[in-house]
């Protein structure tokens, strides 16, 4: 039988943790992106799919690409940002399926129904972006995750050929609290959840 996680973990995780748009000037280590991935990974998806696909951008000549597609409100955050992944989804994900999912062989269904692949690429690879907060997180990392850029021009920067395609981007770094605005409330069980 498993025991909760400990109150300090729960806070570190969800409780305590934040958004945030300034990081501190402090590097992160091509060895601490490798174990955030490496953590995240064991997230489930359907099918063990596993449609995300994680870019992380570091260089001043990658942030440089990547600015040129984000919205005026997030350019100077980014750029200042120590990493920013792009979270983007394979769309043939499926030809990973036979090693992937030996359970039976599910990619003829998806190759037969590009709806459904396109829809469980982007609702799983949502999945795993968030399974990659909670990790960096647990981690000792702050998060900023964002939507506002132009996909068409992200995608077309970084992947031209079309296989993958962007959802959302997360900025990554030892967070400053002085970026922070004031926290928003969540919802009440009550307005956001049934027990039925």
């Amino acid at each position: 039988m498993k025991s909760p996680a400990a109150p300090e973990i729960l806070a570190q995780a969800f409780l305590d943790a934040r958004s945030f748009n300034r990081f501190a000037d402090r590097p992160v280590s091509a060895e601490t992106l490798q174990q955030l991935y490496d953590l995240a990974k064991w997230g489930p998806t359907a099918m063990n799919s596993q449609p995300a696909r994680f870019v992380f951008i570091t260089s001043p000549e990658a942030k440089a690409r990547l600015a040129r597609s984000l919205s005026p409100g997030n350019v100077e955050k980014t750029l200042a940002a120590p990493v920013t992944v792009i979270v983007a989804q394979d769309t043939a994900f499926y030809e990973h399926l036979p090693t992937q999912f030996p359970a039976y062989d599910a990619k003829p269904m998806f190759e037969a129904n590009p709806a459904m692949a396109a829809s469980t690429a982007f609702r799983n690879s949502s999945l795993q972006g968030a399974y990659l907060i909670v990790a960096a997180r647990l981690l000792g990392l702050d998060a900023g995750p964002m939507s506002g850029f132009d996909a068409a021009k992200l995608d077309a920067e970084f992947f031209p050929d079309g296989r993958w395609q962007s959802n959302f981007i997360i900025n990554l770094g030892y967070g400053d609290a002085a970026g922070n605005h004031p926290r928003g409330p969540r919802l009440p069980f009550a307005e956001a959840a049934r027990i039925l």
